[in-house]
């Protein structure tokens, strides 16, 4: 009985490990980061081949099941947790603002950020659209340096892959 609940355990663990290197691994591909990539899926299936292995050699045991299914539920967790932490790649915030916008933007730029203003028009009228492109990990600080300014202003965030040009986090 020991032996089977040991057994179950290291197979959960062990797929804990791979699938938070799965959930990397997927977003370093989608980022284009091949080589990377490349490695954190070697280790990947390396481990799933370990875990594969210990549970067809121990196939009468029901709890190598549920150690495999947990793993993987919480090795789903724990890699997306992991990677908020990281916070992997690049992130475009689109800042919309009524009466604040220039405040905001000297804000931004006396944190040495890169801010571009374009001028837009929204349901009731004129407005400005603040684009700062910055690594994901700085996102909650320039929302908290927006916020701080203007707690009603519009934020939008999505995934942005630099292509060409100086994208920066604060400069030096």
């Amino acid at each position: 009985m020991i032996e089977s609940i040991s057994g179950a355990l290291l197979i959960m663990s062990m797929r804990i490990f791979d699938v938070t290197i799965g959930t990397i691994r997927t977003l370093l591909v989608v980022q284009g980061r091949k080589y990377l990539a490349g490695a954190a899926g070697f280790v990947e299936v390396l481990i799933w081949i370990f875990v594969i292995r210990f549970i067809f050699q121990h196939l009468d045991s029901v709890y190598n099941y549920f150690g495999y299914a947990a793993g993987f539920a919480i090795g789903n967790i724990v890699g997306v947790t992991l990677e908020q932490k990281i916070g992997l790649g690049f992130v475009q915030l689109n800042i919309i603002s009524k009466y604040a916008t220039d405040e905001i933007a000297n804000s931004l730029r006396k944190s040495k950020y890169g801010v571009t203003i374009l001028p837009a028009e929204g349901g009731s009228g004129g407005v400005s659209i603040i684009v700062v492109i910055i690594e994901r990990k700085l996102q909650p600080d320039i929302i908290e340096l927006v916020e701080s300014i203007d707690k009603t202003s519009f934020i939008t965030v999505q995934p942005s892959m630099p292509f060409r040009g100086y994208t920066h986090g604060p400069r030096k």
